[in-house]
């Protein structure tokens, strides 16, 4: 995992010990009873008198609930750091946290813990196939009982993300979209700018200018595009490929879009050595490898989450927007919100629980200060004029840039299949990124399996 010192980390840690010197919630929405400029409140614990008299329901147990999520590094610190103070902000819930390696470990545990009926109140996981069947509760009655949730204040994007069929069954926790970090001394060796990458093209020129090989070997990259699939189709997408046919009846993966734009990936790394992929590992293993490179300076830069600026020191590198194509436009990469949802086996009393502990994270104050110790983006769109944070992207632009990509991005793409499509794309992007096969060939087969997938589906 990366250790490095970071910009923030200064913040980070203030705000971590204002936290826990506090130990108060510090936002209206959620119920606390501190102010929102983060006082203390003037209502004072009970005295030891007053608690000897108090009613046997004012010494009700907390409800506990375990919250279970796939976060590490600085992410897995700062989740830590808003459940301890959402604990200390109030005496009706406590969560307890239980951390799973990355999300597909979360969401393979859950269905274990659904299988044998005893199952976490509270998940970072979502999946719209389940809450079909009936495996996730909907929260639409608890959202309308609630007098300080404002669904308005929640961008919009986000919050439709969350429903299935009409329901909420899903609440955002934190946006993402996948942006480009580059190391700035590697840029001004070669004579560029960010300003100069505004396309793909031009950032493979870049990324082999950058490139540095000894004995036909490459030992510095030009680029790393991070493992999987998802690099690859926001390229797609900005060269004006879809994923389905406007009737959702067509898998369209294998039309010239894809291939042409999976084939140069495949072309920069295999063929021209210019980039290169980490693959495999346990958990974010591969995601933090990728990281080591580019801040050890064996790679120029790379491609990830708008979550990683925690780990990343921006003295050293600084962020950009994704590139576009040359006569197409601006990128159009995927912003998508991290989803937690309640399984609806959990008990009422449990799923009330989880849903305090969601509002707390959501409230403006909190999500503004996940998103500066994190980089994604605020769920909503009041904690854009937190004072904390005006005064924090004063210094720290690079939290800017998720948020302007966000403004021309792309919607998730919602598998109608349940998964079978992404999972034949997970395939043909092994196929290319390691296995070195054309795209073509990839593609096509992908294709001929989603499109089986889909067909089953329309029946």
């Amino acid at each position: 995992m990366v250790t490095m010192k970071k910009t923030t980390a200064g913040f980070a840690l203030a705000a971590v010990m204002a936290l826990t010197a506090c130990g108060s919630n510090n936002n209206a929405e959620s119920g606390s009873n501190a102010s929102p400029s983060g006082s203390a409140s003037s209502e004072a614990p009970a005295s030891a008198s007053e608690t000897s008299s108090a009613t046997p329901e004012a010494a009700k147990e907390p409800v506990a609930i375990e919250f279970w999520y796939g976060l590490g590094g600085k992410l897995g610190e700062n989740m830590q750091a808003l459940i301890d103070k959402f604990n200390s902000s109030q005496q009706e819930v406590v969560v307890k946290p239980v951390v799973q390696g990355d999300y597909s470990e979360t969401e393979k545990k859950l269905q274990a813990a659904i299988a044998s009926g005893t199952v976490p109140a509270a998940v970072l996981s979502s999946n719209v196939d389940w809450a079909r069947k009936g495996y996730y509760a909907s929260l639409d009655e608890l959202i309308a009982s609630s007098a300080e949730f404002n669904k308005d204040d929640v961008i919009p994007t986000f919050l439709e993300q969350g429903k299935v069929d009409g329901k909420q069954y899903f609440l955002p926790m934190y946006g993402t979209t996948q942006v480009m970090y580059y190391r700035k001394d590697a840029l001004e060796k070669a004579g560029l700018k960010p300003e100069d990458l505004t396309t793909w093209e031009a950032l493979a020129k870049a990324a082999e200018t950058m490139t540095v090989k000894e004995g036909g070997k490459t030992i510095v990259y030009g680029w790393e595009p991070m493992w999987g699939a998802g690099n690859m189709v926001d390229a797609v997408l900005g060269k004006g490929g879809k994923l389905l046919s406007d009737d959702g009846k067509t898998v369209l993966i294998d039309s010239p879009e894809w291939v042409d734009t999976w084939e140069l990936f495949r072309k920069w790394i295999h063929d021209d050595q210019i980039m290169r992929i980490h693959s495999g590992g346990q958990g974010w293993e591969y995601w933090y490898k990728t990281i080591d490179d580019v801040m050890k300076g064996q790679a120029a830069g790379y491609t990830g989450s708008s979550g990683d600026q925690g780990d990343l020191d921006f003295g050293i590198v600084g962020a950009m927007e994704q590139p576009g194509w040359e006569g197409v436009g601006a990128g159009k990469p995927v912003a998508e919100a991290i989803m937690a949802g309640i399984p609806a086996k959990a008990s009422p009393e449990q799923q009330e629980a989880a849903f305090k502990w969601f509002q707390f994270f959501m409230s403006a104050e909190n999500t503004a200060f996940w998103s500066m110790n994190t980089g994604y983006i605020a769920v909503r769109q009041s904690a854009q004029e937190d004072p904390a944070f005006v005064e924090f992207s004063k210094t720290n632009p690079q939290i800017t840039i998720p948020l302007k990509q966000a403004a021309h991005a792309s919607a998730p793409f919602l598998d109608p299949t349940g998964g079978k499509i992404n999972d034949a794309l997970k395939v043909a992007a092994d196929n290319v990124q390691i296995k070195n096969m054309p795209a073509a060939e990839a593609l096509k087969a992908a294709k001929e399996t989603a499109q089986r997938e889909l067909d089953r589906l329309n029946k």
